[in-house]
């Protein structure tokens, strides 16, 4: 695992993307502040230009780097729950532009996977993930279920957990406004 992460920080850094395991699914990522990365990863999955990514994050302390306002209600729910939740919140800050939605709020997930934190935490950013599927195609599930193409297109492709197949699922996504208004994305 370590020299997954080492590997990934050297291709972040100089913009590239990878092909990683998450707490849910594969994803592919980069730093989310590099604008030309998040556009490698729109090119790759041939993705619709007004459909944003989400974040991950290594920690709930970050949030106030990413959120304008963080509502109570989001870290009430943070708090609560075990399974991985992505929450959408209003006011994202100092991220690329084309990960923060046209209503200015951004989906992030505070990640519990070993992996993703260290790698996050090392990089000192959050990192993109979107699911490893061309848009339209079916959601991998396993890594050998990822196409070709997404295999080919990524910069660094991440050995850790390639084997694994512990059934594993998207996270549930919930929007969150500032005033505890509440809706469920998806379950």
């Amino acid at each position: 695992m370590n020299q997954d992460i080492e590997n990934s920080l050297k291709v972040l850094r100089k913009g590239g993307i990878i092909l990683y395991p998450t707490d849910t699914i594969w994803g592919i990522g980069c730093d989310a502040t590099n604008s030309a990365a998040v556009k490698k990863i729109i090119d790759l999955k041939k993705r619709n230009l007004n459909k944003s990514m989400l974040i991950l994050l290594d920690h709930i302390d970050n949030l106030g780097r990413y959120v304008k306002e963080i509502p109570e209600m989001a870290i009430e729910l943070l708090a609560a729950t075990e399974e991985p939740v992505t929450i959408i919140y209003p006011g994202a800050i100092n991220l690329a532009p084309q990960l923060i939605a046209a209503d200015g709020s951004i989906g992030i997930r505070i990640t519990n996977d070993d992996f993703c934190r260290n790698l996050i935490f090392k990089l000192g950013r959050p990192l993109v993930s979107t699911s490893a599927n061309i848009e339209g195609k079916l959601t991998p599930g396993f890594f050998d279920q990822i196409d070709e193409e997404i295999i080919n297109g990524v910069d660094y492709v991440v050995e850790h957990r390639q084997t694994d197949k512990m059934p594993r699922k998207p996270s549930e996504i919930i929007r969150i406004g500032l005033k505890g208004e509440v809706q469920i994305i998806r379950k």
